[in-house]
C-alpha cells in the first residue's frame, strides 16, 4: 500500500473522530440525552463524555504506527534536543494548565459527587487563562509540532489535530457563552484565541477571576 492511501485512510478516521466527538459535546445532544434519560445525566455527560471519547481515539495510534508512511525529515542534534526540551516544557504547561481548569471537573468526575452538577464549573481567567482562552489546546499543538522526527503520517495527523482544535474552539466558546453570558464575551476581547500574541484591541487580564454562570 502506498503511503498516500495512508493519508487517506487518516482523514477518513479523523473526520468521524471529530463528527463524533463535535455532536456529543453539542448542547442539543445533551439536551436531547436529559430529556431521554432525565435531569440525572447532568451529573455523568462529562465522564461517559471522556470515555468515549479516550476509546474512539485509541485505534489512531496503530494506524500511525502500521500504516505505511515516508519521512519527510529528522532535525539533527542539538536543534533535536532543544525541541525535545520545548515538548517538555509543554507537557509541564498542559498539566498546569490542567490544574488551573480544575482537574476533577475537566475528568467529569467534579460533577458525579456535586451537588448541584450542572452549577459545578466556574469560569477561570487566571493563570495561562489570562494569556490564551485554550491553553489545552495551545500546549498540545506546541507540544505536536516540536516533534523533532516527522512523517506523512504524523504531518497530516498534526494538521487535523490542529483543525480540530480551532474548529472545536467555536464550539466550545459557544456553550460558555451559553453559560456564563457576558463575562466570557468580555473575556474574549481581552484575550486571544489559541495563540498567546496580544494585539493592539486586547487588553491583558491583571487578577485572576473565577466567575459563576451568568443567572
Amino acid at each position: 500500500m502506498h503511503w498516500s492511501l495512508s493519508i487517506l485512510i487518516l482523514i477518513i478516521f479523523f473526520t468521524a473522530y471529530a463528527v463524533l466527538h463535535s455532536l456529543l459535546a453539542a448542547l442539543p445532544v445533551k439536551n436531547w440525552a436529559q430529556r431521554v434519560f432525565g435531569a440525572g445525566v447532568e451529573r455523568w455527560y462529562r465522564l461517559v463524555y471522556n470515555i468515549i471519547g479516550g476509546i474512539t481515539l485509541l485505534p489512531l495510534f496503530p494506524l500511525l504506527a502500521w500504516l505505511p508512511t515516508q519521512t519527510l525529515y529528522i532535525v539533527p542534534a542539538p536543534w533535536r534536543w532543544l525541541m525535545v526540551g520545548g515538548q517538555l516544557l509543554a507537557l509541564a504547561g498542559l498539566a498546569v494548565a490542567l490544574l488551573q481548569t480544575g482537574l476533577f471537573h475537566f475528568l467529569g468526575l467534579a460533577q458525579v459527587v456535586a451537588e448541584r452538577p450542572a452549577e459545578s464549573g466556574t469560569l477561570n481567567l487566571g493563570g495561562f487563562y489570562g494569556w490564551v482562552r485554550h491553553p489545552l489546546y495551545f500546549f498540545s499543538l506546541m507540544f505536536l509540532w516540536l516533534t523533532p522526527i516527522m512523517t506523512s503520517n504524523l504531518l497530516t495527523a498534526y494538521f487535523l489535530f490542529t483543525l480540530y482544535f480551532y474548529l472545536g474552539s467555536f464550539f466550545e466558546e459557544r456553550r460558555l457563552i451559553a453559560e456564563f453570558g457576558s463575562a466570557y464575551r468580555d473575556y474574549q476581547q481581552r484575550v486571544p484565541r489559541l495563540i498567546p500574541i496580544r494585539f493592539r484591541f486586547s487588553r491583558p487580564l491583571i487578577a485572576e477571576q473565577n466567575v459563576k454562570r451568568e443567572t
